[in-house]
């Protein structure tokens, strides 16, 4: 039998909650009873910023990065070397590099590894831009941060035989010291960062 609520607004609002990741009813209900106790003023400006974050928020036209602009601040940031392109799986990955501060060229956001099975082909990825940036030239080398999965793997495959027609660009992978079917964004700060540092020249095999 489900629990029955004294309010429908409550309830509501625990249902709404409970449909986020790692969120079930009890938290959500408990999140619930804490924002009642909480001033209007903080409760609204949580609830602005949601409703802010879902309809302003963009994608940079660069990288594909979330941002606030056209072009994310990190791509619009005149101190990094534009010179080294790092590609990553989503943004979460690139706060992850982020936070290591080992890292300071731009970024790539494919949105997604190759997955057949989940019906993702390259065509459904950022592939071709990223070739298209290489393409316009000042690009001399590309990072390919992406997990070590078969997804990501197969990612790496596709993405080097695209970049074939660089020869001059140099094309690596982090270092060893990420563990196999490990993400980017569970992997410490410290082995993240020795990862970027000592990247190796990437191998199609």
């Amino acid at each position: 039998m489900n629990q029955q609520y004294s309010s429908t607004l409550l309830e509501r609002a625990v249902d709404e909650f409970s449909k986020l990741p790692g969120i079930g009813r009890k938290t959500a209900l408990r999140l619930m009873l804490h924002l009642l106790k909480r001033e209007e003023t903080e409760v609204d400006a949580l609830a602005e910023s949601i409703v802010r974050l879902r309809h302003e928020v963009k994608h940079c036209k660069v990288c594909h990065n979330i941002s606030d602009d056209e072009v994310c601040a990190i791509c619009a940031n005149k101190m990094r070397d534009d010179s080294i392109i790092c590609v990553v799986e989503n943004f979460q990955d690139v706060l992850a590099i982020e936070a290591t501060t080992q890292f300071h060229g731009l970024y790539h956001v494919l949105g997604g590894v190759i997955s057949p099975m989940d019906g993702i082909s390259p065509a459904d990825l950022e592939i071709q831009s990223l070739v298209d940036r290489v393409g316009k030239g000042g690009v001399e080398e590309v990072i390919l941060a992406l997990s070590s999965t078969m997804e990501g793997d197969t990612t790496n495959f596709v993405i080097s035989r695209r970049l074939e027609a660089f020869p001059d660009l140099k094309l690596t992978v982090l270092a060893r010291g990420i563990s196999i079917n490990d993400e980017l964004q569970y992997t410490d700060e410290v082995t993240l960062g020795r990862s970027i540092v000592n990247r190796t020249p990437f191998k199609a095999s």
